[in-house]
């Protein structure tokens, strides 16, 4: 609830990033369509038609009736008691604390039982592949040694994209023949990872959402491989989300956490989108842990999710 508080076709990662792009750059598409010229610093008044325009804007973001309601009935309630309180910070007030709740980092742990293995799922095109080339960078940045399984035996190429990530950042990749049983892939990785005293295991999986109970039954083979390799296999499930699909991420996510359970989200490619407000409806809806945000295409553009930072970027005004 809102309230006050190398193959041909594989494309190689990207080198840099542009460091002088601040998150509030990033998300100007989605900035601009949810708050572009609705408020003014000096404005000291949420009218009743600044309400219905920024109701109208809510919904084109992809935030949802059902959250969007919610925003404008307490920004309603708290203008009224602060009618001299800048908008733009009333709107903060009442962003922030649904935000705050998912806001919670990965952490892997310090286990003497290596590998912590990290399940990678979503349905196919959302950046699964990326987002594990750019994870395995950040975490090798923290100082932890890293492997990655190629579980996605089904999608031509997806073998290949995780190749070229794994020789970008020299990370050993267990991979078999397309067609191969995913299971047995990841079974193999974690043989490997244990004996190599690995600390992270990244595995990709498969992400053919339309067929909802073979995804079911292939990622609770998963699950049992890695029970049956070690009973005590410490793991989290990372669903990629792609932010451009708006409210068809939301579904996605409760689809794939009511079929295996999700542990955390990651979303993807907020930099090119006007929906980002699907972050709103994802925290508000499912409470489940945002641990990156997505906003370009380079390495560095993996993010850990900051509530505070995420809002002042979407309410800054453009210079």
């Amino acid at each position: 609830m809102f309230g006050l508080k190398r193959k041909s076709g594989v494309k190689k990662p990207e080198e840099s990033s542009n460091e002088s792009a601040t998150l509030s750059d990033r998300l100007k598409r989605t900035r601009t369509g949810l708050f572009g010229g609705l408020f003014s610093r000096n404005k000291t008044v949420i009218d009743n038609a600044t309400l219905e325009e920024l109701e109208d804007r809510l919904l084109l973001a992809d935030i949802g009736i059902k959250t969007t309601d919610q925003v404008i009935q307490l920004l309603k309630a708290e203008s009224k008691k602060n009618s001299t309180e800048n908008p733009l910070e009333l709107l903060k007030q009442v962003l922030l604390p649904t935000l705050k709740l998912v806001e919670k980092a990965l952490i892997i742990p310090d286990i003497p039982n290596k590998p912590y293995l990290i399940l990678v799922v979503g349905v196919n095109g959302v950046g699964k592949t990326t987002t594990i080339g750019k994870l395995a960078k950040r975490l090798q940045g923290e100082g932890r040694s890293v492997m990655l399984a190629a579980g996605d035996t089904f999608r031509a190429a997806a073998i290949e994209q995780l190749q070229v990530w794994g020789d970008r950042n020299e990370i050993k990749v267990i991979a078999q023949t397309h067609g191969s049983d995913s299971g047995a892939v990841i079974f193999d990785a974690l043989k490997s990872a244990r004996s190599n005293n690995i600390d992270v295991l990244i595995a990709d999986t498969a992400g053919r959402l339309h067929n909802k109970d073979h995804l079911m039954q292939e990622m609770k083979k998963i699950h049992r491989i890695g029970n049956k390799f070690d009973t005590d296999l410490q793991s989290e499930v990372l669903l990629v989300l792609d932010a451009g699909t708006g409210q068809n991420a939301l579904i996605q996510a409760k689809q794939f956490n009511e079929m295996i359970g999700i542990d955390g989200i990651v979303l993807t490619k907020l930099d090119g989108t006007a929906k980002g407000g699907i972050v709103f409806s994802l925290a508000d809806e499912l409470n489940i842990p945002i641990r990156f945000i997505g906003v370009g295409e380079q390495v560095e553009d993996l993010m850990p999710f900051d509530a505070a930072e995420f809002i002042d970027a979407l309410l800054a005004a453009d210079t």
